[in-house]
């Protein structure tokens, strides 16, 4: 546990919410948690019976403590009980961004908005959280009921949620996230919204219907904290705050004669529990309204590989196809980086040609079309190549297809299409591409392959060379890819060799 967050948020005695659904959150992920009490609530599953705001005075030794030995990479923000407390989270916040060495990142979720009473919801607090708070937000967390209230929109639909979304930003968040459980819109179904920089993300699933959700807000935001604190890109944070919740609510159970606190299940393990992510084209997205665009190939369900897809080599090539194929290599790639390379065709014929020769696999990266015309076996697509390429053409025309995948997000988007296989990476740096903020590791491996191998063959790629290549196969992952660990060694076929045994005698 060497990732530290911080909770600043209110204590609530009946166990649910709060400062105890930030430590469950948190040790869910592996994280530290470290707690800055703002509030005593006296509360139990049937309420609410008191407000006990800590003194300013208080929450700044807490505050000065943990600066002092156990600085956090994020800090996450709940309950805060007046205006004063707000003015002085603001000002060591402030502090923080311009003095550490490493700025934390400030997760807001703001609970005291929703659900505190009407002493916290008064004119002079909101314009308090506008004026010092916001502005140092880096992902704010609200629901519907707090959305409106911050920013006086009526979320009657998608566009008013993106205008409230935009005016959150106006106020400083730099990221928001506005949850949908309070929404019903399409009827059924849970639709949670965020957006980051220039990139706008819907994830949604049929809500799961139980009284029991007490602390839900407060633990999606922890997880996210949590998540960004390991180094999680935003858009993955995300989906795992909704998929731990999710799997909160379906487990979750009553301790009194109330509402009940959502479940901590621990890291989500059931593809079942991950929302969709919502695409122009899906029911879903017809329901939101989204616009499709232009040129829509969309298309799911790819013909299956007929076996395992074991060794897989990424080449360059057509003769390091046929090199790899001849030393008994399982499934080859053709990788041409320069679409303006004068022997394009040619090479992809040839190595079509080369498949079909040795009954081998042999996949063409990225250009589909020649693909298409040569008959390949398989096609592989990254993540930006899905909107460009006619995935109705590559389907109809039988080929196979694979799709990259850099985090849970990518895999859930991938998993729309119902490719023939999935690949993660990088899962070690590499020299071959600039995976910058990309790179997976092992433990993120070790989640991706038990979620979907029931459904899809699934390939580990990048970084992998021999020394490494046990390990990986230890995760279970179907199928282990190599650029230069072939290509580059001393004798490729004595790699080769090395690479399938390492396959096959993983632990």
């Amino acid at each position: 546990m060497s990732h530290i967050v911080w909770s600043i948020a209110g204590s609530d005695s009946g166990g649910g919410a709060g400062i105890q659904a930030d430590l469950k959150a948190t040790q869910s992920f592996n994280v530290h948690c470290c707690t800055v009490i703002t509030a005593l609530t006296a509360q139990n599953s049937l309420g609410v019976e008191a407000l006990n705001p800590v003194s300013t005075t208080v929450i700044e030794s807490q505050l000065t403590a943990l600066s002092q030995d156990m600085p956090a990479t994020v800090i996450k923000i709940g309950m805060l009980a007046n205006v004063q407390q707000i003015q002085l989270i603001a000002e060591h916040l402030t502090h923080y961004k311009a003095t550490w060495v490493t700025p934390p990142i400030v997760v807001y979720d703001p609970v005291a908005i929703a659900t505190s009473g009407d002493a916290l919801t008064e004119e002079d607090t909101v314009d308090a959280l506008k004026t010092h708070l916001l502005p140092l937000v880096d992902v704010i967390t609200p629901n519907t009921h707090e959305t409106q209230l911050l920013t006086g929109v009526y979320l009657i639909g998608p566009e008013a949620v993106k205008e409230a979304a935009a005016r959150l930003r106006e106020f400083g968040a730099k990221s928001v996230i506005i949850k949908g459980g309070h929404w019903d819109y399409p009827k059924g179904y849970c639709i949670d919204y965020g957006v980051e920089a220039d990139t706008e993300y819907w994830l949604g699933n049929e809500k799961i219907q139980t009284p029991h959700s007490h602390g839900t807000g407060c633990s999606l935001s922890s997880v996210m904290a949590s998540c960004i604190a390991k180094g999680y890109p935003f858009k993955d944070a995300f989906i795992l705050g909704k998929a731990y919740i999710n799997a909160g609510l379906k487990a979750a159970i009553r301790y009194g004669e109330g509402v009940g606190p959502v479940a901590h299940t621990g890291f989500p393990v059931t593809l079942n529990d991950y929302p969709q992510v919502v695409e122009a084209g899906s029911w879903l997205a017809d329901e939101l309204e989204f616009t499709l665009p232009e040129e829509f190939n969309f298309a799911a369900g790819f013909a299956s590989i007929d076996d395992l897809i074991g060794l897989y080599a990424v080449v360059d090539s057509a003769n390091w196809v046929e090199k790899c194929l001849a030393m008994g290599v399982d499934t080859v790639q053709l990788r041409i980086k320069d679409s303006e390379q004068a022997n394009l065709e040619a090479e992809i014929q040839t190595a079509i040609a080369l498949g079909q020769k040795y009954g081998a696999k042999v996949f063409i990266n990225d250009y589909w079309q020649l693909a298409i015309k040569h008959g390949a076996y398989g096609i592989h697509l990254g993540q930006e190549d899905i909107d460009k390429a006619n995935l109705a053409a590559i389907q109809e025309a039988g080929l196979r297809l694979g799709i990259s995948t850099h985090g849970f997000y990518e895999m859930l988007r991938a998993h729309n299409y119902r490719p023939s296989y999935l690949a993660f990476g990088a899962i070690y740096p590499t020299t071959t591409k600039d995976m910058t903020g990309q790179i997976q590791g092992l433990e993120k491996l070790t989640h991706f392959v038990p979620l979907m191998e029931p459904v899809y063959p699934t390939v580990a790629i990048g970084g992998i060379d021999l020394s490494r290549a046990q390990e990986v196969a230890a995760t279970g992952v179907s199928s282990i890819a190599v650029v230069r660990a072939i290509t580059e060694a001393q004798d490729p076929q004595q790699a080769v060799l090395e690479l399938k045994q390492a396959m096959t005698q993983h632990d």
